[in-house]
């Protein structure tokens, strides 16, 4: 099945108003792959979305690479059953000559042959989280990786407030936002949509849509959605099944096939199946705080 990437304009301008942009080396561009980014508010349930949307291509036959880009390296533990060592921390060991490296040394094999890597990041108050993406890539490159990859899903940490943990907005062709019903969730979701608006002036990234977690509700994300030209694609409601298959390391696929665990399993191959096929990318506005701030509650 052929995979539907959006057109992007060839007209190219700066990337918002008085931002300073580390821009894309050409030759680290991933071709051929279908590639996501989820983002949300920190704690949000992006690392769950992630690996159980991995487990979902893969399941639909497709070749899956999940980098997890949180200095936690917390991503891809429910697919590999570990905590695997970061590509940072495989450099430093031997000082950052990246030529010695094999790709057994930081590629670790996850559920139903989902590749998984975890970028990791800088140490804390020092260094660039797209320093760190970037790195990542070229290594996957180097060793021809992403060649052999059909899909690839980047986990990236909390909402988007510094050009280096966006850097993988410069790789995507769509933007999933994890948010909650609730108002921090939404107001982080709306910063991540100010990013993706700046970053799809330079680069093909888009809106794919949102991905609603731990809400029985959808009211106030409906509200949103609504005046920002966002869509919710899956909803998620608060199962406990999720949490158990976080404290049992493994994904909502390898549960017990309980009528709440299928029920979740076919909301994420729902949710796969519709990016395959091509979603439309969305016209995404983000509001001003205040808007967010008169717009919300009240309920």
């Amino acid at each position: 099945m052929t995979m539907k990437l959006p057109i992007v304009d060839a007209d190219r301008v700066g990337d918002g108003d008085g931002s300073l942009q580390v821009h894309l080396d050409p030759s680290q561009k991933i071709e051929g792959a279908l590639v996501i980014a989820v983002y949300g508010k920190g704690g949000i349930g992006k690392s769950t979305t992630s690996s159980n949307l991995s487990a979902a291509f893969s399941r639909l036959g497709k070749r899956v690479l999940q980098i997890g880009c949180d200095p936690k390296h917390d991503s891809t533990f429910t697919l590999t059953k570990q905590m695997v060592p970061t590509v940072i921390d495989i450099l430093e060991t031997v000082d950052f000559h990246a030529e010695e490296l094999k790709v057994e040394d930081f590629v670790f094999p996850g559920y139903n042959g989902v590749q998984c890597v975890e970028a990791g990041g800088p140490p804390a108050g020092t260094g660039c989280g797209g320093y760190v993406v970037g790195q990542t890539v070229k290594l996957l490159k180097e060793h021809h990786l992403l060649e052999e990859t059909d899909v690839v899903i980047f986990d990236v940490l909390g909402d988007v407030v510094c050009g280096g943990f966006a850097a993988p907005l410069q790789h995507a062709h769509y933007c999933l936002i994890v948010t909650a019903n609730d108002f921090d969730s939404i107001f982080a979701m709306n910063r991540i949509v100010a990013a993706i608006l700046a970053k799809s002036k330079n680069y093909k990234v888009r809106v794919g849509g949102v991905v609603a977690n731990r809400s029985k509700d959808l009211d106030q994300v409906t509200k949103f959605n609504d005046a920002a030209g966002l869509k919710v694609l899956a909803h998620l409601p608060d199962n406990d099944a999720i949490r158990r298959s976080r404290l049992k390391k493994c994904t909502m696929f390898e549960m017990e096939p309980t009528p709440d665990v299928v029920a979740i399993q076919d909301e994420y191959l729902k949710l796969a199946q519709a990016m395959i096929d091509g979603v439309t990318p969305l016209p995404a506005k983000p509001l001003k705080d205040r808007e967010i701030f008169d717009l919300l509650g009240f309920d």
